[in-house]
């Protein structure tokens, strides 16, 4: 099988105690959507199981819309995973990005090994404006945030949890998104519909909103089109897919970071048209993001312009024990960029 760029361990994204494999519970017909509490914070979010299969990524040059980075359309095989039914809230990402969980567990005086592994976690200097720009913060998609800094808070949930908790590859993400649909959207290719399953430009009111509010697509997720744009782990490659060779399959693909920009986002956003909500459609990071940001070139958390972009979290059904040489490829990577 031909492999789609560098490809790694993706678990060893997280520096959490890591799942060497499923445990029966995970396993069969437990292999289930599931509610993850969060030691210590009293939030909680659901995961939806996201069976394995083929698809076909990309979108064919007759569709509305298509941009040559979109292809060559190519046949994937996905291993299953779960994925966040919702995109990552402001009141979960805080706990790690305001350092609330450490905090709040000063009154307690009481700490656990999985808190004293989330501890030893990075976490950001604090913001120095409002990085909810005043759109709302209970409930609302977080925003504003670098790939690294996504990462990282995926590193802090995988310790607190002790399961393995990071960002989709730009395939896992798609394949969610369509749900075994190959048209425009996952409901379809008429855009007239999309107010009812997303936020855009045409019904935002120029602002995020609260997950969850519109209609889900038929995996059971929500917001995979428009509220926020969501990271991805994969380097983005503006010049489409590398092809495959007639009638083979890439198999969980994943391009490696070499290079700070750009990064992998998709959905589009409250922000953007129609046509950037599609479930081929790609964008890639800009260093304008952060052009306001009066800490370059330091800061490595914050993308202070882009109120557009935020995520969510996957976890793989089977998590390989072996972690070495992703250890090594993301040391790599960093060292070019965060």
């Amino acid at each position: 099988m031909m492999v789609l760029g560098v490809l790694f361990c993706l678990a060893a994204l997280v520096c959490a105690p890591q799942e060497s494999k499923p445990s029966k519970a995970d396993r069969g017909k437990n292999f289930a959507p599931y509610r993850q509490e969060v030691p210590g914070t009293g939030l909680s979010f659901e995961m939806v199981p996201i069976p394995g299969g083929e698809f076909q990524m990309g979108s064919p040059a007759s569709e509305k819309g298509h941009k040559k980075d979109e292809g060559p359309v190519r046949r994937v095989r996905i291993s299953p995973f779960w994925m966040a039914r919702l995109e990552v809230t402001w009141d979960l990402y805080e706990q790690w990005s305001l350092d609330l969980d450490r905090q709040n567990r000063k009154k307690s005086a009481k700490t656990s090994k999985s808190d004293q592994r989330a501890d030893a976690v990075t976490r950001p200097s604090k913001p120095y404006v409002d990085m909810s720009f005043g759109m709302g913060k209970k409930g609302f998609p977080a925003v504003c945030m670098t790939q690294k800094a996504a990462k990282t808070f995926c590193q802090w949930l995988s310790a607190k949890t002790g399961r393995t908790y990071r960002l989709p590859t730009e395939a896992e993400w798609e394949y969610a998104c369509r749900a075994g649909t190959n048209t425009a959207y996952s409901f379809g290719s008429d855009p007239k519909k999309l107010g009812e399953y997303g936020w855009f430009e045409g019904n935002s009111k120029e602002a995020y909103h609260k997950g969850g509010l519109k209609k889900p697509n038929p995996w059971g997720l929500y917001d995979m089109h428009g509220n926020v744009a969501e990271w991805c782990l994969d380097q983005y490659l503006p010049q489409g897919y590398p092809k495959a060779k007639k009638g083979e399959v890439l198999v969980d693909p994943f391009v490696a970071p070499k290079t700070l920009y750009p990064r992998v986002v998709r959905g589009g956003s409250w922000a953007d048209g129609p046509l950037m909500l599609r479930s081929a459609a790609r964008r890639g990071s800009e260093p304008e993001w952060k052009i306001q940001d009066p800490q370059i070139p330091q800061s490595v958390w914050y993308h202070t312009d882009a109120p557009f972009v935020g995520f969510r979290v996957v976890r793989p059904l089977k998590t390989p024990a072996s972690q070495g040489e992703g250890k090594r490829s993301e040391k790599k990577a960093s060292a070019k960029g965060k």
